[in-house]
């Protein structure tokens, strides 16, 4: 019922275990093969639920076939887009938006004039490490890894490893480093 309520389109086997919070009546998707976990007493890592959060009817959340996330906060404005085979760790915030304006008299107006708002990217096969911030107009590449407890505020290129406050590179992954772990 919920899923029909807020209009939530939902592929072929998804597993959630615990309870799932939808706010907002935007566009939610969830592709095939998803796995939330969204009960405190399933992960050690910490978090509490898997919340999806649009503001506006044209707002969405798209997320992708094989995606497993724990204990995250997804906030769309706009879009966040998370493609297939991503693992979201414990813990993540995701934000499209800035919530409020850096300046003291657009936020004492209602609406908020200088809210700042870009899609957010998550391409595939990206690992994002539990504690993790992604905030707005942030790509992060395919196959990229982000360090546990980033704050990610700039793109991160295709099959790279960034970690920090701010998140800085790291390092290039590479394929023949597999093979010799």
């Amino acid at each position: 019922m919920l899923f029909t309520y807020y209009r939530v389109s939902v592929g072929h086997h998804l597993k959630c275990e615990g309870r799932l919070v939808i706010q907002g009546h935007g566009r939610y998707k969830i592709g095939d093969n998803c796995h939330f976990i969204s009960k405190e007493t399933i992960s050690p890592v910490g978090g509490n639920r898997v919340v999806f959060q649009t503001f506006f009817p044209d707002s969405s959340i798209i997320i992708g076939n094989n995606v497993g996330i724990s204990h995250t906060i997804i906030c769309s404005k706009i879009r966040v887009e998370i493609e297939d085979n991503v693992l979201v760790g414990g813990g993540v915030k995701i934000y499209d938006t800035d919530f409020h304006s850096i300046h003291y008299e657009e936020r004492l107006q209602s609406p908020d004039p200088g809210v700042k708002s870009k899609p957010v990217r998550i391409c595939e096969g990206a690992f994002i490490g539990g504690h993790s911030i992604i905030l707005k107009g942030v790509t992060v590449g395919k196959h990229s890894v982000i360090g546990a407890g980033s704050v990610v505020t700039h793109n991160v290129p295709d099959y790279e490893i960034w970690a920090g406050n701010p998140a800085v590179f790291v390092k290039r992954i590479h394929q023949e480093e597999k093979v010799n772990e």
